[in-house]
């Protein structure tokens, strides 16, 4: 009987632990859960204020916490994205049912240490990724045999990887991308059986090469190991990864052949192996890759043939651009059904394109340029009207160009020059409607061009010359209003320039230079505000020059050598400010007007007629007649102080010759009217205007009531830091002839000096007017502009100087503003050539360069520079002219900057998009913008739009950041969307 009580006594007491313990665990889980918000969190923007005591006493409904459906206890903790910051909070570790603790996206930051680490060994995943912790990796225990999941990628962890995680035998992801990793790759990874994904990229690790071993991985899908400075060639034993669906080794230095063992990727979808140094042949064996659906291995230093197996995948994008690959393209390659992408430029490829190449597939992007194909062009390439891209360029391609592109509607790139193709141009190809880029010079292209081309209204660039085109330019051409360049250069044009031309008032390049262009120069060019370069040489133009060239503001170029023109030389053409000049040779006569220098003199010969005072070998001007009666007497008062001049001439001799002559250099980059004695007595005191890490700058106001700035550095070349800037202002801003670049007019060292003059900007930095209480007289469309234009010149220093240049110190104080805000790049102190072979400047650099709140993340701890690090700090001034705040505005709340705040913000409305098709959408982003530009419902739009490309630039991830060319059109593309009709 007594043991039947105690059984009954147990037996309720189990029942009892039974159902109330999970209210028990819940009530403890909250405590802990309560403790750690207090104790190890900081949350500034109340992300976690429902994380308090309740009558239930459950967390189930808590933000970022999720518990078990059937029991109810706490299983994982997702605090991801929501701002918080502190050390790594392991009391979170005390909840002994927890599975998951995932703290992506914050600001957590300090070491993970193996003590910190050792609460946590019973979670089966963690994820840290994209925080501020840093030094060593943490040694795991043994305990730790539960981990599924180990991310610790995006964060500045530093030396080897542990050996012990090569000890985890359920580990299924460990990714530890984009750290600071400086130990070998590590073989006994091989170890970890059950890996499905391994990320190891953009860690500057040793020289090392992928372990032979790799090939027991036999389960890993994803094999991630961009820029990890990978040597040694792929092992054989890569091909026994039989469930890999992408793999990514690009970025490296491996070497040798792509191993024939690669047929045994079966179930691969994406191979990425460009920038490497691997050579030979592709193996036949790619051939049984069916399921392929992109091959990338671009930008690599392979030789060899391209097999004809190859072709036989199952191709969506091949991509084999910048190789030494040599040999023809199988024509079995146009059989293939899926090709959306051929990508074959800088390689050597030869012989014929497959002839019926994109007439089974949807063809969007092709790029065979700089090889040597040779032969007519495939007729199919846009059979499946999906054509965009057709870029052909630097080759031997011959015979006409297809009628059917004519029909192909979608394509809006075109570059085929220096070709030998002939023949007319259909009129339906020159008004294909979606056309943005048309370059076709240097061909044998012939006909006139079609009026048909005005409903090619998108076209920015028109550029043909070199090639037989002939007859008049239809008036139609006046329509196309978004032009920018337009070159019909040596061709056999004749007929008069249709006056309306002066209506295309983006236009920066007009060449139409040698040709039978007859009549006068068109009237009101004038109104071609944009306009850096005439070019109207070499053809049979009448009449006189128009004055109203000298009011173009932004002209840089100037040639009407070889014409026929007439008339004196008018006075307005000294105002411009050009660097390339020439009316030589034409009928010109009079007076040279004063202000030309004398390197212009060449640029006048040809004209008999002019006369100069003082510009030889032109003769001097005859005196006209009145004067001489004049003469005596001006001859005699000239005696009498010539007298009075030799007394003290005779007084100061000593004194002159005593004195020694201030040694200075001087250099004039544009044509200037001063000297640098005009500009030494005025930096004084009353006309300084700014002070800066490596000058003074003063704002000069000359005789000839021409304003300058002018910068004086610290120190002279006694002082290493000086010398650079004055040495890379010079050597860079002495070249660069943009519009939005800023002008070096002069410059001037001396033994205890050295100055730089500049045009002056009367509205200052773009910092100052959008900080300092200028930022009201900035309305959206004028910020836009601002954008745009700093844009273009980041682009042109990027991408069009020979070599490249990175600014190193992009910020809205280096953006200078005109009088009609026209914004100017400045201040390239900091700026350095890129070597495109290297990829980066000199390695990596002394020290860090740049501003505080504009340095790109991967440069302030690997000290690597390219242009992605300029690409950064533009999203940075992009979010300074949508938001109005400075990068680390105080109102962000502590441990955030404006790309966080931005971001969360973006973040938190589910239409953001963060790529580069990004759809229109109606945002509320009245928290994000300035208020003070008052924008409209349709300026909304377009900010959310622009706000998103910010979004872009400033990825932690330099590869996802687009090139500044492409951000150049993306912004375009934006704002010609919202400004055309509807």
């Amino acid at each position: 009987m007594q043991y039947q009580s105690i059984k009954l006594f147990l037996s309720l007491l189990f029942y009892f632990l039974y159902c109330f313990s999970p209210v028990i665990s819940l009530n403890g889980d909250s405590q802990v859960l309560i403790r750690v918000k207090s104790d190890q969190l900081h949350d500034s923007d109340g992300k976690l204020s429902n994380w308090v005591t309740t009558s239930d006493q459950s967390p189930c409904n808590w933000t970022g916490i999720t518990c078990d459906a059937q029991n109810k206890y706490v299983v994982g903790v997702d605090l991801s994205r929501l701002g918080i910051s502190g050390g790594f909070p392991n009391g979170f570790c005390r909840i002994r049912t927890l599975r998951n603790l995932t703290l992506t996206d914050n600001s957590f930051k300090g070491a993970l240490s193996s003590l910190s680490l050792s609460p946590c060994s019973h979670l089966q995943v963690l994820e840290l990724s994209s925080n501020e912790f840093n030094g060593e990796l943490p040694d795991l225990s043994r305990e730790f045999g539960s981990l599924h999941v180990l991310d610790l990628s995006n964060n500045n962890f530093s030396g080897d990887i542990p050996t012990s995680f090569g000890r985890f035998p359920a580990l299924k992801v460990l990714n530890l991308g984009g750290n600071s990793l400086s130990g070998s790759l590590p073989s006994f990874l091989s170890n970890l059986s059950e890996l499905t994904r391994l990320e190891l990229g953009y860690n500057p690790f040793k020289p090392s090469s992928l372990p032979s071993s790799l090939g027991n991985l036999s389960k890993l899908e994803n094999l991630w190991v961009p820029d990890a400075n990978l040597v040694g060639e792929i092992p054989d034993s890569i091909g026994q990864l039989v469930s890999l669906t992408n793999l990514d080794l690009s970025d490296n230095f491996l070497s040798g052949k792509i191993p024939y063992t690669i047929a045994g990727l079966r179930s691969i979808e994406q191979i990425e192996l460009f920038n490497n140094q691997l050579s030979g042949e592709l193996p036949e064996s790619l051939v049984n890759l069916t399921t392929l659906l992109r091959f990338d291995v671009s930008q690599n230093n392979l030789t060899g043939h391209l097999s004809q197996n190859v072709a036989s995948m199952s191709l969506e994008s091949l991509n084999l651009n910048d190789n030494h690959f040599t040999g023809e393209i199988p024509e079995i390659l146009a059989s293939n059904p899926n090709l959306v992408q051929l990508k074959l430029f800088n390689n050597s490829f030869s012989g014929k394109l497959p002839e019926n190449l994109g007439k089974i597939c949807d063809l969007v992007d092709f790029d065979v340029s700089t090889n040597d194909f040779t032969g007519e062009l495939p007729q199919f390439l846009c059979h499946r009207n999906k054509l965009q891209n057709l870029v052909i360029f630097n080759n031997r391609f011959s015979g006409k160009l297809p009628e059917s592109y004519g029909e192909c509607k979608p394509l809006y790139y075109v570059r085929m020059a220096n070709n030998k193709l002939s023949g007319e141009v259909s009129s339906k190809f020159w008004g294909l409607p979606e056309l943005e880029f048309l370059e076709m010079f240097n061909n044998n292209f012939e006909g006139p061009i079609s009026p048909s081309i005005s409903t090619a209204r998108n076209l920015t660039h028109l550029l043909i010359s070199g090639n037989n085109f002939k007859g008049q330019i239809p008036s139609l051409v006046c329509s196309l209003r978004q032009l920018l360049f337009f070159d019909l250069s040596q061709n056999l044009f004749f007929g008069e320039v249709p006056s309306c031309v002066t209506q295309l008032n983006k236009l920066e390049k007009l060449d139409l230079h040698q040709n039978m262009f007859t009549g006068r120069l068109p009237g009101k060019l004038n109104l071609l505000i944009a306009l850096t370069e005439l070019n109207l040489s070499n053809n049979r133009f009448t009449g006189n020059i128009p004055p109203e060239l000298g009011n173009l503001p932004v002209l840089t170029h100037l040639d009407l050598s070889n014409n026929m023109l007439t008339g004196e030389i008018p006075v307005e053409l000294t105002k411009l400010n050009l660097n390339q000049f020439n009316i030589s040779h034409n009928k010109l006569y009079g007076k040279v007007p004063s202000g030309f220098e004398y390197q212009f003199v060449s640029s006048l010969s040809g004209n008999p007629d002019l006369c100069s005072p003082n510009l030889k070998p032109l003769p001097p001007c005859p005196r006209p007649k009145h004067e001489i009666v004049y003469f005596a007497s001006v001859l005699a008062i000239c005696a009498i102080l010539m007298l009075a001049s030799l007394l003290w001439s005779f007084k100061i001799k000593s004194d002159f010759v005593s004195k020694p002559k201030r040694r200075w250099k001087v250099t004039t980059f544009q044509r200037v009217g001063f000297s640098e004695e005009d500009i030494c007595p005025n930096l004084t005191e009353q006309n300084l205007i700014g002070s800066g890490a490596s000058g003074q700058v003063y704002r000069v106001k000359l005789k000839s009531g021409q304003t300058v700035a002018v910068k004086r550095l610290w120190g002279g070349n006694l002082k290493p830091e000086s010398e650079t800037v004055f040495k890379s202002e010079t050597e860079i801003l002495g070249r660069i002839r943009h519009g939005n670049i800023v002008k070096l007019l002069m410059c001037c060292s001396g033994e205890e000096f050295r100055i730089l003059v500049y045009e002056y900007m009367e509205n200052g930095s773009l910092g100052d007017v959008l900080h300092g209480g200028g930022a009201a007289l900035l309305d959206w469309h004028t910020r836009f502009t601002i954008a745009l234009g700093a844009a273009k010149g980041l682009a042109y220093l990027h991408h069009d100087c020979v070599p490249a240049i990175v600014h190193r110190d992009v910020k809205s104080n280096n953006i200078l503003l005109d009088t009609d805000m026209v914004p100017r790049v400045a201040d390239l102190g900091l700026a350095k050539t890129l070597q495109r072979g290297a990829g980066e400047i000199d390695g990596a650099m002394s020290r860090v360069a740049g501003t505080y709140g504009y340095i790109a993340p991967e440069y302030a701890y690997t000290l690597k520079v390219n242009e992605k690090s300029d690409i950064y700090s533009f999203g940075i001034i992009l979010m300074e002219l949508i938001t109005g705040k400075r990068p680390n505005d105080a109102c962000f709340g502590e441990n955030k900057d404006i790309v966080k705040w931005v971001t969360e913000a973006a973040l938190a409305s589910p239409e953001v998009k963060t790529t580069e098709n990004t759809s229109s959408c109606c945002r509320d982003l009245r928290k994000l913008v300035d208020p003070r530009m008052m924008p409209s419902t349709s300026d909304y739009e377009e900010i959310d739009k622009v706000l998103n490309i910010a979004v872009l630039c400033t990825s932690s991830f330099p590869f996802n950041r687009p090139s500044m060319r492409r951000v150049v059109e993306l912004l375009k593309v934006k704002h010609h969307k919202l400004e055309s009709p509807k």
